[in-house]
Parts: C-alpha cells; structure tokens; sequence
C-alpha cells in the first residue's frame, strides 16, 4: 500500500497544482473519480495488466469511455500515465487528490460509521463537535456497520476516532490480556 501511495504521489500533486491553476479543482476531482472507477472495472484492469496489450491502446480504450467531459488535458494525463505503466495507480492518485483539495479548500474529509442509521440531529452534533475539534469545515460520509454493536467510529484522514461498543469491548479484552 505505501507503495502505491509513493508512486501516486507526484502524480496527483501535479494535477492539484495544475487543476489550482486553472482554478477546477471540483472539475478534475469529477475526472479522477470517473477515471478511478473505470480503471477498477475488471475488464479494463485485465487489459491494463495484459503486457500484450499497447499502452496507447489502453489509454485509448480509457479516454473513450470516459467521454468528452474529460478534456484534452484529462486524455493527455491518461496517455502519460499508460505510457508510465500507472493507470492502475487512478484510484491512489484520486484520493491522494481529493486529500490536497480538501487541504486546500480548509476541509476535512470524514467517515462515520455507526452501527445504527443516525438522525440528522446526531449527525449534526457529530459534526459540530468535530469543525470546534479541528477547527476546519467537515465534509462527512456516513455509513452503517452493525458489528459496532452501538456507538460509531469517525476516520478523519488517518487519525481514527472509536467510540463505539465493539471497539471497547476490544480495548478491554486486550487490557485483561495483558
């Protein structure tokens, strides 16, 4: 993993500084993700991986169907990184991305999962709580995990925050243990 995340980077640095350049940060954040889930497609992943295969053929392939939305500078970006043998390093490259605009933007990402769908009040306090923590506006993903048994988990970049039952339960079964 941290491979991959040290190939991506200077990949994604340089289009967060191009994309801050022609002020479409949310334009090439669009382009990255279509291009992230095309590129995980599983056909698509074959014929990245088949050396039998042209990178110009692949990026080809790629830019097609990612269609017109992504410009002469997205199909450009797409035939470096086929001719580098990086089209499967997209999706690293889009969350390394979306972490420089976030950053950039003064926000924070966050996931929280609960194992309980939450009200939009607890949701809102959750949120509160963690712009006056960070100090930054937050941008939330919300998801459900009923293994949690109750409470909820938050990740924010990668600091964790578990305040819910299972991870206590864990937390106490390895302080028993040791």
């Amino acid at each position: 993993m941290s491979e991959l995340s040290t190939l991506a980077r200077p990949y994604a640095e340089a289009v967060f500084r191009m994309a801050l350049g022609e002020n479409d940060l949310a334009g090439w954040s669009s382009r990255l993700q279509s291009l992230a889930l095309i590129v995980s497609d599983a056909q698509v992943a074959r014929l990245i991986a088949d050396p039998a295969v042209a990178a110009d053929r692949v990026a080809g392939l790629v830019v097609e169907v990612a269609g017109g939305d992504l410009g002469e500078r997205g199909s450009n970006f797409v035939k470096v990184l086929a001719e580098n043998d990086r089209l499967a390093l997209l999706p690293e490259i889009g969350a390394q991305f979306e972490t420089l605009k976030a950053d950039a933007e003064g926000t924070l990402e966050a996931t929280i999962t609960s194992a309980q769908e939450l009200s939009q009040a607890q949701l809102d306090e959750l949120v509160a709580g963690l712009k006056a923590r960070f100090n930054r506006a937050v941008n939330v993903r919300v998801a459900v995990d009923p293994e949690l048994i109750g409470g909820a988990v938050i990740a924010i970049g990668d600091q964790v925050i578990d305040g819910s039952v299972k991870g206590r339960l864990q937390r106490m079964s390895f302080a028993l243990q040791a």
